[in-house]
């Protein structure tokens, strides 16, 4: 990792709320953005925010999401999702997040991603693939 990686850093997403984004339960007329995919965008977020900052054969893997899905964002809508670095600790980085869309704050969130090494990744899924063809 990078020494470039400190607290303070941001990066913005904006994101365009399509039919794949929205919950469906409650039928095509109360469609509005899922915190599922409200996870999933703040998580990508963040992974976008680190890759400048990595050194050759890094990557980060997501650990932990705690989420407040604060008000809904219709079909159709573009939220911006706001990451900021709040804590850099060794490998771990901590991360606050917002989201608005163009009227409401609809989401706010801390992020918690380890900076690995893929090739050792690798190896730790692949031990792991042959322990389960084992079992």
């Amino acid at each position: 990792m990078k020494d470039s990686l400190k607290p303070g850093v941001t990066h913005v997403a904006k994101i365009k709320i399509d039919k794949d984004r929205t919950i469906s339960f409650m039928g095509d007329d109360l469609r509005v953005y899922a915190t599922p995919r409200m996870v999933l965008d703040v998580e990508h977020t963040c992974r976008q925010l680190l890759l400048p900052h990595h050194d050759g054969g890094e990557d980060s893997l997501g650990v932990r999401v705690e989420i407040d899905h604060l008000g809904p964002t219709l079909l159709g809508q573009t939220v911006t999702v706001a990451a900021e670095v709040a804590e850099v600790e060794g490998s771990r980085v901590i991360f606050d997040v917002n989201v608005h869309d163009e009227l409401d704050h609809v989401g706010k969130a801390r992020h918690i991603r380890f900076v690995v090494d893929t090739e050792k990744q690798g190896g730790r899924l692949a031990k792991k693939k042959a322990q389960l063809a084992e079992a």
